[in-house]
């Protein structure tokens, strides 16, 4: 048992004091609790701010939604506005974890969990990400959950979220506060890439908590679907996920937005394979075109070669129901927005 200071933040301006200092903030704790009892994490100061004031309510702001960092996922997913508006994150969220773990895990805690590389929980073997300059066990070991794209040498590890992926093809903005106040911060711009510090996954500075999620008003009449494939029906995480937006008007793709999970080393999204979309009539040889462009940029390890078939079978059999060409089947979830 490692030592640790708690203290208790009622409102952000003590939160934001206590992380300046050094504390580690928690809320739902299910990530952040089981990676200190393996001793990854050995935070010595804990601050929770689960009841931190004015975190917890999903508003309307600007044609969008305003979600805060306390909202709980079995709330944000039950959410009429979300379900509404955003079925693709309804249907994210739902698609990962457990019940009893989504009534506890926070949007703010969601989008800054850990990866689930073995060799990050394993404290016996090197790990970048766990401790700068010690290597990466991963490169040459087992690793059918690593990821194929943005992976550097020192780092392979992917990022786990169901929900951020969702969070990625929405375009949404993240709200971080500090001392110096709040700033929206794009979700293409959170996560940082791995490079030779694997340990810095985000663009938060230190004394910087989320505060909330910020989502743009939809596109009327755009259709989201979200598709995940694991290893079981529930409780495991994505091998591949793909995300979609997709917006038609005369038999052509106006609009396209696609995000990935379970591929890449933060929530994977290509913006010239969105692109290559825009303007095109929908068939199965545009789709197989744009598969074939998303997979070029792939970097696979000897046992996550296998992903690249899957990634591009699953995302033309999203495209396909995105754009109505067939019928709904098992695993993907479309829905057509009315806004």
């Amino acid at each position: 048992m490692r030592e640790f200071t708690y203290s208790r933040a009622e409102d952000q301006a003590a939160a934001i004091a206590a992380m300046g200092n050094g504390a580690r903030a928690i809320a739902g704790g299910t990530n952040l609790l089981d990676l200190m009892k393996i001793q990854v994490e050995v935070p010595q100061a804990l601050v929770d701010i689960s009841r931190v004031a004015g975190l917890d309510k999903v508003e309307p702001q600007d044609g969008g939604v305003r979600i805060g960092a306390l909202v709980t996922n079995a709330d944000l997913a039950a959410d009429p506005k979300i379900r509404a508006l955003y079925p693709v994150l309804s249907r994210a969220i739902l698609a990962g974890a457990s019940g009893q773990i989504r009534n506890k895990a926070t949007t703010g805690g969601n989008l800054l969990q850990r990866t689930r590389c073995p060799y990050f929980y394993d404290t016996s073997m090197a790990c970048n990400k766990r401790e700068a300059g010690t290597g990466c066990s991963a490169q040459g070991g087992v690793g059918r959950m690593l990821a194929i794209f943005g992976t550097s040498e020192d780092c392979m590890a992917a990022h786990p979220s169901d929900m951020a992926v969702a969070m990625r093809v929405l375009e949404a903005q993240i709200e971080v506060t500090g001392e110096n106040g709040a700033r929206l911060v794009a979700m293409d711009e959170f996560y940082t890439l791995p490079g030779d510090r694997p340990d810095v996954e985000t663009v938060l500075k230190p004394g910087e908590m989320i505060t909330a999620v910020v989502l743009p008003a939809p596109v009327k009449g755009s259709v989201q679907a979200y598709r995940k494939v694991r290893d079981r029906a529930s409780y495991a995480f994505a091998l591949v996920s793909v995300a979609a937006v997709i917006t038609l008007e005369n038999g052509k793709i106006a609009q396209a937005s696609l995000a990935f999970g379970g591929v890449g080393v933060r929530p994977w999204k290509n913006a010239t394979v969105d692109g290559m979309l825009v303007g095109q009539e929908p068939s199965d040889a545009l789709f197989a075109k744009v598969a074939e462009a998303l997979c070029r940029d792939a970097n696979p390890h000897s046992e996550t070669e296998f992903k690249l078939p899957l990634l591009k079978r699953s995302l033309m059999a999203v495209l396909r129901e995105a754009a109505g060409l067939a019928p709904a089947s098992a695993g993907t979830d479309k829905t057509r927005t009315a806004a």
